[in-house]
């Protein structure tokens, strides 16, 4: 297993890093992630959250999907983690060049990260699809039933559901910046889920690290790996200009 040393190295050399994220940055700030044995995946529900989180479902079903994402998927009270923090002093350093991450929890920002391409949108924003108009979280969290615009149309949330392609300008952002990197961060990800698992194979630069609870498909290829928690890992690193 790769040491804390290895990892100080990497960081204090790197002029052009950048994070790839997933569920597993933001469970140290008690948000569930979905894959793991307590995750929302292995919960029981009337219909499966794999089926809920489907475009077609909320098309069909609009009042029982809210009813989940309320429940599941509107964290609203959690914090940023040491993972997250030391992410935006990467940052404000001049060392990291961008988070990518496919969590819609807002909390890279909430830290103070400037330039974060969410894969798979964030719960923050939410359009009636009707008029366009835009609605905070708060208000989706504190509606009842299927929330509606003044307009009458139904508002949805800027996540992007299953059956539904991501965001171009983000994914192109995205794989701008991960082709630029000199050292890449993988953490909190299984990475099983596609495309956005497919977007590390773009990396071009010298130094790929990989942090996540459990082994992934990966970790062959990762010149640093560690199965450790994301922000007691990073915690432990300095920043130095």
């Amino acid at each position: 297993m790769s040491t804390v040393e290895q990892l100080q190295e990497v960081i204090d050399k790197s002029q052009r890093i950048v994070f790839f994220g997933g569920a597993g940055v933001s469970t140290e700030s008690g948000i569930p992630d979905f894959r793991s044995v307590d995750g929302l995946y292995n919960q029981k529900y009337d219909y499966p959250p794999e089926q809920i989180l489907c475009r077609t479902f909320f098309e069909r079903h609009t009042d029982e999907f809210y009813r989940f994402y309320r429940d599941k998927m509107l964290c609203l009270d959690k914090k940023p983690n040491k993972a997250h923090f030391k992410l935006a002093e990467l940052e404000k350093a001049g060392k990291l060049l961008a988070v990518v991450t496919q969590n819609i929890d807002g909390l890279h920002q909430a830290a103070g990260s400037k330039r974060v391409y969410e894969l798979h949108g964030s719960v923050l924003r939410n359009h009636c699809r009707k008029c366009r108009k835009f609605f905070t979280a708060e208000y989706i969290k504190n509606s009842e039933g299927v929330p509606k615009c003044d307009c009458g149309g139904v508002i949805k949330p800027d996540v992007v559901l299953y059956e539904e392609g991501l965001d171009d300008s983000t994914v192109n952002g995205a794989l701008n910046a991960i082709m630029q990197a000199d050292t890449l961060i993988i953490a909190g990800t299984s990475l099983t889920v596609y495309p956005a698992a497919g977007f590390i194979r773009y990396f071009r630069g010298d130094t790929v690290v990989l942090i996540n609870r459990d082994k992934t498909p990966f970790d062959g290829e990762a010149d640093l790996v560690y199965h450790d928690k994301v922000g007691e890992l990073l915690d432990k690193c300095v920043v130095n200009k």
